[in-house]
């Protein structure tokens, strides 16, 4: 009876973990398609380049590495799938790859938001995005290489182990974490961490008086009116939300992964799952993380979905009813080609000005 039990629970865990695991695959699909769309339809975005690169990234590995983890991964997979050694090197190559082509891109980004905010007047110590973007996919490029230089798959009856956590890498799992994890994090710590300090700086400079504005006078009221609130606030606590919510969701998602791969193959193959789809999640955040939150990218969002749906009718006001609204349309002059007075249709007195509360000088 403990047995059956025991079975049960592990069963429902598995099933839940299946059902997140593909709320986080349509997620990503989903996410990154629409922030892709957008980006790529508003041409004075900031920044743009390294947005539809994040998602491009993002589209990859939820288009390659996710569906392996969804079918030949142990649970929350179905694990009925069993890939081949080239198979199976092939998804180690793409996880190593497309795993560091997303940390050290988002570091890309918040470098350039960095630049963008604390030095807007000096245009020329940006290095330009596509030679930035190069670098992160030579860099990405030779980290996937290090899976190919490690041990060979293991033969069928044994469980294949193609991920980077069970061995994929060997020896350079410790160089591979640090590249992949560790170097993005501190840029990405250095860049928002500079972005708060600029923003708490801001917040806390006192305002400038305006030219011509009269002197406080000295007298109680004056006085009470310069005293601080009664609930004192954090300054730059606003600025400090996007700096927060982007370094804690890398923490969140990387650090057990970056972590793991610094254990042990055999003990982090135990976890293998959990820390795997944990990471994963990062790929449905980004687009909520560095599109909604950003208020250019909600303007943008908006007015493409404005476009989209269709407009409601056009309803004839009450003033198109007005005597001199009638006036006006009868006297205006008409859109259409001259005619000559011969070609002029007969009208009845009746039915002269049955169309003018329609039209558009009417309303």
């Amino acid at each position: 009876m403990a047995n059956s039990t025991g079975l049960n629970t592990s069963e429902v865990a598995g099933s839940v973990g299946l059902i997140l695991a593909a709320v986080v695959e349509v997620g990503a699909l989903l996410g990154n398609s629409a922030l892709l769309v957008v980006v790529l339809r508003t041409p004075g975005l900031r920044d743009a380049l390294y947005l539809a690169h994040l998602c491009v990234v993002d589209l990859l590995a939820a288009a390659s590495i996710m569906p392996l983890g969804l079918l030949a991964a142990p649970p929350p997979g179905l694990g009925h799938v069993r890939l081949g050694p080239a198979p199976c090197r092939a998804a180690r190559f793409l996880s190593a790859a497309l795993l560091p082509a997303c940390t050290l891109g988002v570091a890309a980004l918040g470098l350039a938001r960095y630049r963008l905010i604390v030095h807007p007047l000096r245009p020329g110590s940006r290095p330009p995005p596509v030679l930035v973007l190069t670098a992160v996919w030579a860099a990405a490029g030779l980290l996937g290489a290090l899976s190919l230089l490690g041990p060979p798959p293991a033969p069928p009856p044994a469980p294949a182990r193609c991920s980077v956590l069970a061995g994929g890498l060997g020896p350079f799992r410790p160089l591979w974490a640090l590249l992949a994890f560790a170097l993005p994090a501190l840029l990405l710590l250095g860049a928002y961490g500079g972005i708060f300090v600029v923003a708490r700086r801001a917040a806390l400079r006192p305002p400038r008086p305006a030219r011509g504005s009269r002197l406080r006078s000295d007298s109680l009221d004056s006085r009470l009116s310069i005293l601080p609130p009664l609930r004192p606030r954090l300054p730059g606590g606003k600025a400090a939300l996007a700096p927060a919510l982007a370094v804690g969701q890398f923490a969140a998602c990387w650090l057990p992964y970056g972590c793991a791969c610094l254990a042990p193959a055999a003990r982090a193959a135990e976890a293998e799952a959990a820390i795997t789809w944990v990471a994963y999640s990062a790929f449905a955040a980004h687009p909520f993380l560095y599109g909604l939150l950003q208020r250019p990218v909600r303007l943008a969002l908006g007015r493409l979905t404005r476009r989209a749906l269709p407009g409601p009718p056009r309803a004839c006001t009450p003033q198109a009813w007005h005597a001199r609204a009638l006036l006006q349309c009868l006297q205006r002059p008409p859109e259409g080609p001259t005619v000559g007075p011969s070609e002029v249709p007969e009208q009845t007195p009746d039915l002269a000005g049955v169309r003018c509360p329609s039209m558009p000088g009417a309303t």
